[in-house]
């Protein structure tokens, strides 16, 4: 199939086109279907986050320090920076014995536009832990502690933690990680550069695997959707829509990746010029073209579909939709 192609609408006329890759893999790993070119290759990104968890979830970290499911939750998270998601982070960071401080991500306003509102108001600037990607940081240093290894540098490629997680990348991935051209994320953290079948396929096994990591992340991501993001990211809303059926993690310009457990099938899609909001149309027309996604939950999906354009006086100027897959 060729790449689908998200038409930007405004007052009835194109003004903008955005065109997507995609490929989704089934379990047995020789059936696959592509839009595009498969072995298009982008960074990870916040995708992989659920495999830089993995170990520490496999090896009952979360359970010895008297963290739950949503801690779990958190540590796979590109969360919105409520009140809800800040308190998780802190409870992971104490159950640790770690301060705030040590979070090594860099800080931004909340992606909640109420909680950075909030924040204005209040006349305070943003810390590390309104970063999107602390519950992860905060994981991540937890692990350190519970493994005994340093605490500095544990975002840094050279740190034990990193190299474990590259170990463990081998187990979904199949070649040698550190054969992969690697970059720095925009938290700090070393990411891979991978092929949306190499993301797809990873996303397969992950979903298919019997073990225990994978097992307690996926539950506690489909369990508790809204803290692996928000309530108006499309990350949460797919995961909603399904009822859990199907999981859905977003990564940076424009990466999106999804496993169906049940049905054994992982996908990768990404964003050619990295603009998140054609994620949602070409999604669901993705899914929905290899009856992947049923009429009642696209019927769900609806505002994700066909996303709404307002300008700043909340009228509505225009929308995006799926036009085609480019010819």
């Amino acid at each position: 199939m060729k790449p689908i192609r998200v038409l930007v609408e405004r007052g009835g006329e194109p003004e903008s086109v955005h065109q997507v890759y995609g490929c989704v893999v089934h379990r047995n790993e020789g059936h696959s279907f592509s839009f595009g070119d498969p072995g298009h290759t982008s960074f990870w990104r916040s995708s992989m986050k659920p495999f830089q968890a993995v170990r520490a979830a496999e090896e009952g970290m979360f359970e010895k320090l008297g963290l739950g499911v949503e801690a779990l939750a958190l540590a796979c998270a590109s969360h919105h920076g409520t009140a809800r998601h800040l308190d998780i982070v802190r409870t992971i960071l104490s159950a640790a014995g770690v301060d705030e401080e040590r979070l090594a991500c860099g800080a931004h306003r909340p992606m909640d536009k109420k909680a950075a509102r909030v924040l204005d108001e209040s006349g305070q600037l943003p810390k590390r832990i309104h970063n999107n990607c602390s519950g992860k940081h905060a994981a991540m240093l937890a692990f350190s502690r519970f493994q005994g290894w340093p605490l500095e540098g544990y975002h840094q490629r050279t740190h034990p933690l990193q190299h474990a997680i590259r170990e463990e990348l081998a187990r979904w991935l199949g070649p040698e990680p550190d054969g992969l051209m690697w970059g720095s994320d925009g938290c700090g953290v070393p990411t891979p550069a991978l092929s949306l079948e190499e993301m797809a396929r990873a996303y397969s096994r992950f979903g298919s695997s019997g073990k225990v990591g994978p097992r307690k992340i996926i539950a506690a991501m489909t369990t508790a959707p809204t803290l692996v993001s928000g309530d108006t990211a499309f990350s949460a809303n797919i995961m909603l829509a399904t009822r859990g059926r199907i999981l859905g993690k977003e990564g940076a310009e424009g990466v999106f990746c999804l496993t169906c457990p049940n049905d054994g099938w992982g996908a990768a899609f990404k964003v050619a010029d990295g603009a998140m909001r054609a994620i949602g149309p070409a999604v669901i027309h993705g899914l929905a073209r290899l009856d992947l996604l049923c009429g009642s939950d696209t019927n769900r999906l609806g505002h994700f579909r066909e996303p709404e354009i307002e300008n700043t006086r909340g009228e509505l100027v225009g929308r995006l939709r799926v036009v085609s897959e480019l010819g």
